[in-house]
């Protein structure tokens, strides 16, 4: 089934928490959204459920080796994707806080680590490759990111999910970007061409196969 990947960056998690919250308020099923939330000073230990991780997997998680070692149940549960929230390791990115279907392809068989971590993930969701990389490092330096799925025959449903993704304070993506290249930030170089449709806060790419 095709699909569209709608993507938006955060600076504090409340804010993209808020915003799924809504987007499950608004009938968007949690199966189709994915959270992905920095976790290098355990400030989210607080969110996972009152699950606890083994020693081994918190150091792994800590120091980005542990591609695949979770917490909780990535998927999200009856309760929504916010009660789903796992402990999860992304090579190139470090420990964060995760839920939702982008999840699963870091965390099933390695993928992650061969694929190229976050980056690879969501090219494979149909971003470009240079945004890819930036959401990556935008998570890297404490952000979190909100991808929802959607079914693009479905009417008004892009323009919804875009609204709210806006209103809860989605951050530019290209201004942050300069900032970054201005602190020495070098991006990898884009090999995979592709563009989204809209630029900035919120962005919607081009339909891809279903995941």
């Amino acid at each position: 089934m095709a699909q569209q990947t709608i993507t938006a960056l955060y600076d504090r998690y409340e804010e993209a928490s808020a915003a799924v919250s809504e987007l499950e308020g608004n009938g968007i099923p949690h199966g189709d959204v994915s959270l992905v939330s920095n976790n290098e000073k355990d400030q989210h230990a607080g969110l996972l459920g009152g699950g606890h991780a083994s020693t081994d997997t918190r150091e792994k998680a800590k120091d980005g080796t542990g591609a695949g070692a979770t917490l909780g149940t990535l998927a999200g549960g009856a309760a929504g994707l916010l009660a789903g929230l796992g402990l999860i390791a992304i090579p190139g990115v470090g420990p964060v806080v995760a839920a939702g279907w982008l999840v699963a392809t870091l965390t099933g068989a390695g993928i992650g680590a061969a694929a190229g971590g976050l980056a690879g993930a969501l090219t494979g969701a149909g971003v470009s490759e240079g945004d890819a990389h930036t959401y990556g490092e935008g998570v890297r330096r404490g952000g979190t990111l909100v991808t929802v799925r959607i079914d693009p025959a479905r009417t008004g449903l892009a323009e919804t999910v875009t609204a709210v993704l806006e209103r809860h304070g989605a951050v530019d993506l290209d201004e942050k970007a300069s900032a970054w290249r201005a602190d020495g930030w070098t991006a990898p170089q884009a090999t995979v061409a592709g563009t989204a449709a809209g630029q900035g806060r919120v962005r919607t790419y081009p339909t891809t196969p279903g995941l």
